[in-house]
């Protein structure tokens, strides 16, 4: 059975279990599972991540099924809270994907589920992880592009995901690129496009996520500079925390997944996962 905490996010198929939620007046989520569940029940819980209180309420509701005794629980969560902080980079920080982690961890779930991590540290943290890729979604945007292109990695990070992406869909060349980040400021400066001449061929811009979206404007800068056709992103987890208007600037169309659920109108294209 499937327990879709976000009713405008239901990526698993299955009898639902009904529920009812809200907050207390003092900004505590709650729940109570209003279903007939039985020990012999496997259920998975799916919610998109966005907040402190959404994580809650996915404890809330795993602490809810295991009083009704149910012993088999899956979680699918697309965003994985705090990924990009996988590593401490000055002290004083928190490595919090591992804090997240843990706290799942102790839930001792069946298995949890995550789309598209931004790094391979996630899937380590987490006990009986399973991960989906974003091959699924990048072919639907070549085959709505329907136009040959480059496979853009926006930096070193990305790499070692991108070549695994086109050896799977066969036949895409990888364009490497690169920036600098100032640990301290996070000010994003020295985009570099490492091809000489790109000879009008549309480029595709591929990453997990897109929160203010710097990296993709810098480098679709220096894109252009080494002749790029038309230029189009494809992003598995849309924060688009300055809106989508300086994007639209540069790409043709930007792509995303229904993942992270934020509402930026019609001005992308979303694929669900």
């Amino acid at each position: 059975m499937i327990l879709n905490l976000d009713p405008y996010f239901k990526p698993v198929k299955g009898a639902e279990v009904n529920f009812e939620s809200f907050f207390f007046s003092g900004g505590e989520p709650h729940i109570r599972i209003t279903s007939t569940l039985n020990q012999e029940e496997e259920v998975t819980i799916t919610h998109r991540l966005k907040s402190f209180n959404d994580f809650g309420l996915l404890l809330l509701a795993i602490d809810a099924l295991k009083r009704m005794g149910v012993e088999k629980i899956n979680t699918f969560i697309p965003y994985f809270p705090a990924a990009r902080q996988d590593r401490v980079m000055t002290p004083g920080e928190s490595l919090s994907v591992k804090v997240y982690a843990d706290i799942l961890n102790a839930q001792n779930l069946n298995k949890i589920t995550v789309y598209d991590p931004h790094s391979e540290v996630t899937p380590a943290l987490l006990n009986t992880c399973e991960v989906i890729t974003n091959l699924n979604f990048i072919k639907e945007v070549i085959q709505t592009i329907n136009e040959d292109v480059y496979l853009v990695s926006p930096d070193g990070g990305a790499l070692k995901k991108i070549y695994k992406l086109a050896s799977a869909l066969q036949d895409y060349e990888v364009i490497e690129c690169s920036k600098q980040r100032d640990v301290k400021t996070r000010k994003l400066s020295g985009f570099k496009v490492y091809a000489d001449d790109l000879k009008g061929k549309a480029c595709l811009l591929v990453d997990d996520i897109c929160d203010g979206g710097g990296t993709f404007i810098g480098l679709a800068k220096e894109l252009k500079a080494k002749n790029a056709g038309k230029l189009y992103l494809a992003i598995s987890h849309g924060i688009f925390s300055r809106g989508i208007a300086d994007l639209k600037e540069h790409f043709e169309e930007v792509f995303s997944t229904n993942s992270f659920g934020v509402d930026v109108g019609q001005k992308i294209v979303e694929i669900k996962i």
